[in-house]
């Protein structure tokens, strides 16, 4: 059987690509020993998917998409199963009330979301326009004074469409899909990033105006001053617990 080999000399773990059976978006590859046992694969993945240990069936399946094996037994080693590099882990959720089901991790519309009416937002005393209000009338010509259209326009220089960027706060990576101005989120200059993860808002379009186009939730405008483009790679979502 031909498979890919990732493996550095003198390194005999195995590279294998993640995929979850209630969560289609997830997708992740990752390196394993070959004598971890079954448990502590699904402890390691557990902290990455949200499946516990307890609730957790594994699938091996080779290159071609077959299935060659059902990891039944928690305390055998990896190895046993015989894994190769380019081989697939499907993550099944057994538990039906799982956080997993449903949908409720990737579709945002399933949430129930908090309305409040304007009569009892106008009562509320800590609320932002409250704050506001206090900030006008403490210093009244500050609050006159208006972003410009131009403003941050400098910084964009050296940003273009198509640079991977690292965002602050936060450290967050991704690409740049859209340099200029966007009226709807006030005057000035911005910048459109996908980012590698679900770490945004939006799918490229902001109340009602489309920018760019990307997965959901890993849409973000953010101002030129936040990012800071380069050579920044995507991260290893499982770099932080190599073997």
């Amino acid at each position: 059987m031909a498979t890919s080999r990732l493996q550095l000399e003198g390194d005999d773990s195995v590279h294998l690509h993640i995929t979850h059976a209630n969560l289609k978006s997830f997708s992740a590859d990752a390196r394993f020993s070959p004598q971890m046992s079954v448990e502590a694969v699904k402890e390691k993945l557990w902290k990455k998917c949200g499946t516990s240990v307890n609730s957790m069936a594994l699938e091996l399946y080779d290159d071609s998409g077959s299935k060659v094996a059902v990891l039944s037994d928690d305390f055998r080693p990896l190895g046993f199963f015989s894994p190769f590099d380019g081989f697939r882990l499907h993550i099944i959720d057994l538990d039906p009330s799982s956080v997993t089901t449903g949908g409720w991790l990737e579709d945002t519309s399933l949430v129930e979301k908090y309305n409040i009416s304007e009569e009892d937002y106008a009562k509320r005393t800590d609320s932002f326009r409250k704050f506001k209000e206090k900030r006008v009338s403490q210093n009244p010509v500050a609050a006159e004074a208006k972003t410009k259209e131009n403003y941050m326009e400098d910084l964009c220089a050296n940003i273009k469409v198509g640079d991977r960027c690292q965002v602050e706060p936060g450290e967050k990576r991704g690409m740049v899909k859209y340099v200029g101005r966007a009226e709807s989120l006030g005057p000035g200059y911005w910048v459109g990033i996908q980012y590698d993860e679900p770490l945004g808002k939006h799918d490229g379009m902001v109340k009602g105006t489309r920018f760019f186009e990307c997965p959901r939730l890993q849409g973000g405008m953010v101002r030129p001053d936040k990012v800071k483009v380069g050579d920044y790679p995507e991260r290893d979502p499982f770099e932080e617990d190599e073997i």
